[in-house]
């Protein structure tokens, strides 16, 4: 009787969570399969409000010096080549690995390694610059940031993906970007061992060694298979929420590419969403004219474009999609209201596991089975309900 009783008050808890924020214009989706149900209304936000538009230079930016500054972009591509190369598959001591602290970063972000590879990289980067364009600014991981309010800035990242670099797997890039008043116009993505070398210039189609390349993205988050560098790098709370929600929408979740998933989004090779956060400007500008001129989409988790002067609206959070179609899906989950002031779903995962053999234990998957109701996880709802009561 009693069990009656508990069953059908947690329904009823359900059923009065979902008719309030459906009234409030939220929309239902199925992390199974991505899909929203006939009849669920839509949040005002539509997909053509959305930024998923190929990256169009500014109006006053010289389309000759355009391309003068991609060609100069592969010189300093060339030049990081030579110094990255020598250091590939040394030893630790030959590396001259250190640990880089930051704080109120991410698990993944706040102890990352170092490399005298990714020093001389920059640094090599940084000469040329300063040589050829001294009125440029420089934004680069290893040293820092001048003249960041130039119209043209550089955006360097020597080595993204230290980590595969440093155990001689090679999906790790050197990261060009060029912006301008901003926005990123010009970005390379080059992965030195492999010999590969994307470059994305605004207004014109992406390249992989030269050859136009496409992404060939699905239609629907359930058949899309979808990057990120690790889980570590969501904060718990409103971002491994959201993450975990994306990781149970798709068809299968993938780990440790860091920028050489975008590459494989951009080039049509088979992926499809790539979602990543606590990113630093430099790990995302070269990215941003790579998708958008292969026909993707990529933006923050609110749909706005990344740029110079959104990345602390940003917060480092990144989405990246081969077609528009599953970058406006994606954003449905992505884009929620937080959950960072409710504490009992800061660890939903955990939570769910926490007593076998408690009344959770009937509900195995209720995360799973559960819809995204109004920025809140139903299965984390059933959770609570079911240890403290309705």
């Amino acid at each position: 009787m009693t069990m009656k009783k508990t069953s059908a008050s947690i329904l009823a808890s359900i059923l009065l969570l979902a008719a309030c924020h459906t009234a409030e214009g939220f929309a239902y989706i199925d992390p199974s399969n991505g899909s929203i149900p006939k009849g669920s209304k839509q949040t005002e936000k539509t997909g053509s409000d959305r930024q998923h538009n190929a990256v169009v230079p500014p109006p006053d930016c010289d389309p000759q010096l355009l391309q003068e500054h991609a060609q100069f972009a592969y010189e300093l591509a060339d030049a990081a080549r030579l110094e990255v190369l020598p250091y590939w598959r040394q030893s630790r001591h030959n590396l001259g690995q250190e640990i880089k602290v930051e704080e109120d970063r991410s698990v993944f972000q706040s102890a990352s390694p170092v490399t005298l590879a990714d020093r001389a990289a920059e640094r090599a980067m940084r000469e040329l610059i300063t040589e050829r364009y001294p009125q440029h600014g420089v934004y680069g991981e290893e040293y820092g940031v001048i003249r960041e309010n130039a119209d043209w800035v550089w955006v360097l990242d020597p080595i993204d993906g230290t980590r595969s670099f440093i155990t001689g797997k090679p999906l790790f890039g050197t990261l060009i970007a060029c912006l301008y008043k901003g926005t990123p116009v010009i970005g390379v993505i080059d992965q030195c061992v492999l010999d590969e070398r994307w470059l994305g210039l605004a207004g014109q189609v992406s390249t992989l060694n030269g050859k136009p390349i496409q992404t060939d993205g699905v239609a629907t988050l359930n058949e899309a298979e979808m990057y990120s560098t690790t889980p570590d790098m969501f904060q718990h709370g409103d971002e491994l929420n959201k993450f975990d929600a994306m990781r149970e929408a798709v068809k299968t979740p993938h780990y440790g590419a860091d920028c050489y998933a975008y590459a494989l989004v951009a080039s049509g090779f088979g992926a499809d969403i790539v979602v990543e956060a606590d990113l630093g400007l430099y790990d995302y500008c070269a990215l941003v004219p790579v998708i958008q001129g292969a026909g993707g989409s990529i933006s923050d988790w609110n749909g706005v474009k990344l740029s110079l002067q959104n990345h602390e609206v940003s917060k480092g959070r990144v989405l990246a999609c081969a077609n528009a179609k599953l970058h406006d899906q994606a954003l449905e989950i992505l884009s929620k209201p937080g959950l960072e002031t409710s504490n009992w779903l800061n660890d939903p995962l955990s939570a769910l596991m926490e007593d076998d053999n408690g009344p959770s234990a009937l509900f195995p998957t209720a995360q799973r089975l559960t819809p995204w109701v109004g920025g809140f996880i139903v299965g984390d709802m059933l959770e609570q309900i079911l240890h403290h009561g309705p």
